[in-house]
């Protein structure tokens, strides 16, 4: 099943056509390189696949529900807004589970004092079924997991964002980017520095 499709697409800047008439289908658990010299357009077909920026002509299809995670040539631009330590920026991944787990610990403290009725209950029920399979009660091992095996170590985690060089930035880019489980990553000159 193509997750992605494009339809003669093409991107032109004033009236320079940079590529045109791509019509290309990427399937489900594809693993594909796109190889070319500099200048020809492979930045501008990656973010227009990722839906980061929309083509001057074609068309884009992209399934529903399909989360795309893109790696950028450059990760600065990515955190350059961001006062983050490696640490703190890989718990962005999961601030879902983080506002289930508050929720979780409300409710209770709650029951502590003594409230038990079926609402309250059942809430918590849900709750906890979602947090589970969210993978709520091991995303902070995920996280070491995923550092460890970019080559972060334990020192590196308070380390803020910006005092990481261009090679440590991507890496932890990438390290965020697969704690988000994306259905599709795109890696746009990932051995940069």
């Amino acid at each position: 099943m193509a997750i992605i499709t494009t339809t003669d697409v093409g991107q032109a800047f004033g009236d320079v056509d940079v590529f045109r008439n791509i019509s290309v289908a990427v399937q489900t658990d594809s693993k594909i390189a796109l190889v070319g010299p500099n200048g020809i357009g492979k930045t501008t077909l990656l973010m227009i696949l990722a839906g980061l920026q929309p083509p001057t002509s074609g068309k884009v299809q992209i399934t529903q529900r399909t989360r795309i995670g893109y790696l950028r040539q450059e990760a600065m631009q990515a955190f350059s807004e961001r006062e983050n330590t490696v640490y703190s920026e890989m718990m962005t991944a999961f601030s879902g589970i983080q506002a289930q787990e508050t929720r979780l610990h409300e409710i209770e403290d709650l029951m502590g004092q003594g409230e038990m009725g079926d609402e309250l209950m059942e809430e918590y029920s849900t709750l906890q079924e979602r947090f589970e399979a969210a993978g709520g009660y091991d995303y902070e091992f995920r996280i070491k997991q995923v550092l460890q095996g970019l080559g972060f170590d334990e020192a590196q985690r308070d380390t803020p964002l910006r005092h990481l060089s261009g090679g440590q930035q991507t890496r932890a880019l990438l390290a965020r980017l697969l704690l988000e489980k994306p259905d599709l990553l795109i890696l746009d000159e990932p051995t940069n520095h």
